[in-house]
């Protein structure tokens, strides 16, 4: 398994997608949360260690389901769509870290409902940008091979089952994986996370997210699409 810290810095992070993440669109907000958005970017560029790791694997795409080292998973009929012709499959988790969830911690103690909420919003805005770094340090280390990847799926999305996490979890041959640990309900701590699967091989593409064929309303790509930004790095 392939592991990597990242300096928060590294991320830049704009106040631009803070104010998308927090439903501004392309309004800017009054000075004052201009200026606390600015502040909170700061800090969260210096204290803050995002870490990501994946790991390669082989599977079987069949139908609705897809099997990874005998583990029988139910990724749906959206997700395999996209996975179709994989010759490889990667298992992927991101996470903005322990020194976020203890900033958020801080920042809640001291009871500043703006903070709290702008700080949510860029956890999860980092997590998205870690995870976003694995696809990219992933084409990276396929190219000579002449591959390509897909995009990347997280259980809970596009029909996969969310309970089906803790599988996904105990095929990584770290435990836990970058210090992210699951609870009984398949959640992940720190909260700020991102896991899933990427498949690989010389016939895959990556398309651009298509949400027509999904119903799930609180989907973080929804989200994108609808209010017409993608993010920095897509």
């Amino acid at each position: 398994m392939q592991t990597f810290n990242i300096p928060g810095k590294e991320l830049n992070i704009s106040e631009e997608e803070l104010f998308w993440e927090v439903g501004y669109g392309s309004s800017l907000p009054e000075e004052e949360i201009r200026e606390e958005s600015r502040r909170l970017i700061r800090r969260v560029s210096l204290c803050i260690r995002p870490r990501l790791g994946y790991y390669r694997t082989t599977g079987k795409v069949e139908g609705e389901t897809l099997t990874l080292d005998s583990l029988l998973f139910h990724t749906g009929k959206i997700i395999n769509r996209h996975l179709k012709g994989s010759e490889a499959f990667v298992l992927f988790v991101a996470t903005a870290g322990r020194e976020f969830e203890k900033l958020q911690q801080e920042t809640k103690q001291q009871g500043d409902p703006l903070a709290i909420y702008m700080l949510d919003a860029l956890g999860s805005i980092v997590a998205e940008k870690t995870a976003d770094l694995v696809e990219k340090q992933l084409a990276g280390d396929i190219l000579s091979d002449g591959w390509k990847h897909t995009n990347r799926f997280s259980p809970g999305y596009c029909g996969w089952p969310l309970a089906e996490q803790h599988q996904l979890f105990s095929l990584f041959p770290q435990q836990p994986p970058c210090d992210i640990e699951l609870t009984p309900s398949s959640l992940m701590i720190p909260i700020k996370s991102v896991s899933g699967i990427i498949g690989i091989g010389k016939e895959v593409k990556k398309y651009p997210y298509s949400c027509g064929l999904c119903q799930a309303t609180d989907c973080y790509k929804r989200k994108k699409i609808g209010s017409g930004y993608s993010g920095s790095t897509r």
